[in-house]
């Protein structure tokens, strides 16, 4: 493992023309929209290339009718990170140390500033990479409002914390050139874990690339950033069974990308938030055992959980007043989200459960 280095200001870094990778599968329902809010940024990328992987759809129509360039990896079973690895492998080499390359999902849809914005954090040569803060889109009846409600306290969180945010999401992210490359000699020479032995930008047997390439990034000595002015939009799970799958992932990955890096001066505040999410877990289910006895045995609920309520309701309540006085009431009743939360605790639950016993993964 590297020891981490903090890279001292500089010089400016030059900022040139940005290549955007979109890897897609099977995304015609959303790639058009996708490729739109690119031509519509106010400082667009100079090249758009969809990274068609194994579709049976129109997803490489539709990218060759806006314009854009299709690259279709070949025998590539190891899904976006995979993907990717082999459109990198390719333009990479073909790009100067001055672009920039913007690695978006098909399903998203950035806000028009978001590229101005990121190329000028950039020019800061201690920037590893620039990503952005999302919010849920349209549909998924009450199930879709708990994730946009969600979404929007994250965005709180990391507009709070100035743009550190603690990974760049693989929704969009800004990188530097050089910095990828240097990603790929790290792994190579052993600095980085590395997985899958290939040495390339991202490690293809890890359930999240986005999130163990922002540690990457950290332990190369580099700062993230996600500013408050870097936004996008992107779709919500309409089923639970979608959701459970897409966070379990999330929680795994991001559990099973620790134990990769081990304890190290990076890692120490996300094994904090680890611990944090245990005793959240342990928290919620002493709460609710409390009031399921509390209830049976007809008892008074103790002005201890009393006062817990009140100042959970009140965090519901702050927490999404950028969404309007229906959902901060939709907060404040708590019993409807907590429904939410509680699911979210059970899929982390099983996270750390699956993690410690080691069974298959699942995408």
């Amino acid at each position: 493992m590297t020891t981490t280095t903090r890279r001292a200001e500089g010089t400016a870094r030059t900022v040139g023309p940005l290549v955007a990778l979109l890897p897609a599968h099977n995304e015609e329902a959303s790639l058009g929209a996708a490729l739109d809010s690119l031509a519509g940024q106010t400082h667009p990328p100079e090249r758009v290339v969809v990274v068609a992987d194994n579709c049976t759809d129109r997803t490489a129509e539709i990218a060759l009718s806006r314009g854009a360039e299709v690259f279709f990896p070949v025998d590539n079973v190891h899904k976006k990170a995979g993907a990717l690895n082999q459109a990198l492998a390719e333009i990479l080499p073909t790009l100067d140390p001055t672009h920039l390359v913007l690695v978006m999902d098909a399903d998203c849809a950035l806000d028009p500033q978001f590229l101005e914005v990121a190329r000028g954090h950039l020019a800061d040569p201690t920037l590893g990479g620039v990503g952005g803060t999302f919010r849920g889109g349209p549909g998924g009846g009450l199930l879709g409002t708990f994730q946009r409600n969600e979404y929007a306290r994250y965005e709180r969180d990391v507009r709070r914390l100035k743009g550190r945010a603690l990974v760049l999401t693989g929704t969009a992210s800004v990188f530097p050139i050089p910095v990828l490359e240097e990603v790929v000699t790290a792994r190579r020479d052993g600095w980085l874990p590395d997985r899958s032995g290939k040495g390339a930008v991202y490690d293809v047997h890890v359930l999240t690339e986005d999130n163990e390439l922002s540690l990457a990034l950290l332990h190369l000595g580099y700062r993230i950033l996600a500013p408050h002015e870097c936004t996008l939009e992107t779709e919500v799970m309409c089923t639970w069974k979608d959701l459970s799958n897409q966070r379990l992932r999330w929680k795994r990955g991001a559990l099973e990308n620790l134990l990769d890096y081990g304890w190290t001066p990076v890692t120490r505040r996300y094994w904090g938030r680890q611990a944090l999410s245990a005793l959240g877990v342990l928290a919620t289910g002493l709460y609710l055992a409390s009031l399921v006895v509390g209830l049976i045995l007809g008892m008074e609920m103790h002005w201890f959980w009393l006062a817990l309520t009140g100042v959970f309701a009140l965090e519901r309540v702050v927490t999404v007043r950028s969404r309007g006085p229906r959902q901060m009431l939709l907060g404040a009743v708590i019993v409807v989200e907590m429904a939410f939360d509680v699911f979210l605790q059970f899929v982390q639950a099983r996270a750390f459960a699956q993690t410690s016993l080691g069974t298959e993964r699942k995408w």
